[in-house]
């Protein structure tokens, strides 16, 4: 039995020792039939496949992570305070100046009132009157009753809702708003017309009273005696109508009683009774 085992094994070696032996002189014979030039050759074409197997690999091998930037840190800048732009002061009314003054201290407003024969106290002793004009008519009024004169042309008169028709406005002067009326209304009612709101110059305000006649023109200031007044003595029509004065041609008026008259004209129209 050993002895077919030991054959056996003889047997191999002598085979892989003649495989062995072709093995050398195969590659004995390629050695000796490739020249140098061709084998550097084939050792540089070589080289460049493994150069082609290596690239394509690292071509398909994943992108590096791409990085991301990072925003520089806002520094946030100090909010500033917004102001509200400054309306615009709404202008304050222009106060009128006076032009002439009349006012002295211990008068009564509007002048003494009149006696029951129709004659004031004013009217007593020779006075100054003021003579001005409305609508071409000339009235005179004594100057204890009146107050200054303030210019109206050019001025606009601050309108006042729901006042009577002869309540022409406001006219912001030195001593307070005055009050306009349209005195022609008053002293020529039955033939007033509207074009005689036309033309007015001047306010002639009211000693003790908060308003002021309008008027076209003002004249000049006279001396009159008593005894040249024709005084009425009967006043149921016109009560603001004290007399007349035949040398100046005028109307001399009791501003006292034009001042009631006003005052009852102005609580009819407030309870609705046309004036």
């Amino acid at each position: 039995m050993s002895r077919t085992v030991l054959k056996e094994s003889r047997s191999q070696q002598t085979l892989q020792s003649y495989l062995d032996a072709l093995l050398q002189d195969a590659v004995m014979e390629l050695t000796e039939s490739v020249s140098h030039d061709e084998f550097q050759a084939a050792v540089l074409e070589e080289q460049q496949r493994d150069v082609q197997r290596v690239v394509p690999l690292r071509q398909v091998a994943p992108p590096e992570p791409a990085l991301i930037p990072v925003p520089a840190p806002v520094i946030a800048e100090p909010e500033l305070l917004e102001l509200q732009p400054e309306m615009p002061a709404e202008p304050l009314p222009v106060r009128v100046e006076p032009i002439a003054n009349f006012e002295s201290q211990g008068q009564v407003p509007g002048g003494p009132p009149a006696h029951r024969s129709g004659q004031p106290e004013w009217g007593e002793e020779p006075f100054e009157c003021l003579l001005f004009d409305v609508a071409g008519l000339t009235l005179a009024v004594p100057l204890v009753s009146l107050g200054s004169i303030y210019p109206l042309a050019g001025q606009d008169l601050t309108p006042l809702f729901g006042q009577p028709a002869w309540f022409l406005g406001i006219l912001p002067s030195q001593a307070g708003n005055l009050k306009v009326l349209d005195t022609a209304r008053w002293v020529m009612a039955e033939r007033y017309r509207d074009d005689f709101r036309e033309g007015l110059q001047y306010v002639i305000s009211v000693q003790g009273y908060e308003w002021g006649l309008a008027v076209h023109q003002v004249s000049r200031s006279i001396r009159l005696d008593p005894k040249e007044v024709k005084w009425r003595t009967q006043r149921t029509q016109r009560p603001w109508l004290a007399g007349t004065v035949i040398d100046h041609m005028c109307a001399l008026v009791d501003v006292a009683a034009l001042a009631e008259l006003i005052a009852s004209g102005a609580t009819r129209h407030l309870k609705g009774v046309p004036s």
